[in-house]
């Protein structure tokens, strides 16, 4: 058993079949695992259980995936995979906007959804590379771009002394532009430094959480003062002139 196959995992989802067959692969990976069937359980499951990763299932009877999320989003940066019945983009951009880290559609392999923990346990530390390569270890490491100051050690962003309260993904994504300033940064560069090179999933995730970064930042894409969209290529960080 690998160091990254541990920790707690919360199952929500309202399918009985479905929840005990996600259960029996987890713990057979070697995780925790605690289940639930619908959303007024789950968001107090994850106050008492306090779960590494959340496996949310969006279409939940009462209080559905969604607002799940929102509130989790309040008092826990948990990673959230979110599970879509649907191919729906709308729903993954959704899911993505409210605080969730990634989705998987039904249906799919149970094996491919331990992969996708797995993966994210692995990066439940600040751990970038650059072009396969890993960078030093970002422990007491500081980065000063103008008024924002983001610190690898305590994982702290501050905005002219202000705290911004970031969720992991959004910490590692913002660390890894603040790493390279005047640096662009392709999409697939960020997700291979923040959710790992052997992640298989699309472009959406690092759009969506760098736009929920850019809201906290108090930032306007179309007149952004630190993070520079660079149109068809990626990201940019860069101190306002």
């Amino acid at each position: 058993m690998t160091e990254a196959s541990t920790g707690r995992v919360l199952v929500v989802e309202d399918e009985p079949d479905l929840a005990r067959l996600i259960r029996d692969y987890l713990q057979n990976a070697g995780f925790r695992v605690e289940v639930r069937h619908d959303g007024a359980e789950a968001v107090s499951a994850v106050r008492d259980f306090a779960p590494n990763v959340l496996v949310l299932d969006i279409g939940l009877p009462g209080t559905d995936g969604f607002e799940v999320c929102r509130q989790v989003r309040t008092f826990s940066d948990c990673h959230v995979l979110m599970l879509t019945a649907r191919d729906d983009e709308v729903d993954k951009i959704v899911g993505l906007s409210l605080g969730a880290d990634d989705y998987v559609t039904k249906p799919f392999s149970p094996r491919e959804l331990v992969a996708r923990i797995q993966s994210m346990m692995r990066r439940a530390r600040f751990a970038p590379t650059v072009a396969g390569q890993p960078m030093d270890e970002p422990s007491g490491l500081i980065h000063q771009i103008g008024e924002l100051r983001v610190d690898g050690s305590s994982r702290q962003v501050h905005l002219s002394e202000k705290p911004i309260l970031l969720t992991k993904t959004e910490f590692d994504l913002l660390a890894s532009l603040a790493a390279h300033p005047k640096q662009v940064l392709s999409r697939r560069q960020l997700l291979d430094m923040v959710w790992g090179d052997d992640w298989a999933s699309d472009n959406h995730l690092v759009d969506v959480h760098l736009a929920r970064v850019r809201r906290k930042l108090g930032e306007d894409a179309a007149n952004p003062r630190y993070i520079h969209t660079v149109r068809g290529i990626g990201y940019r960080m860069e101190a306002p002139a």
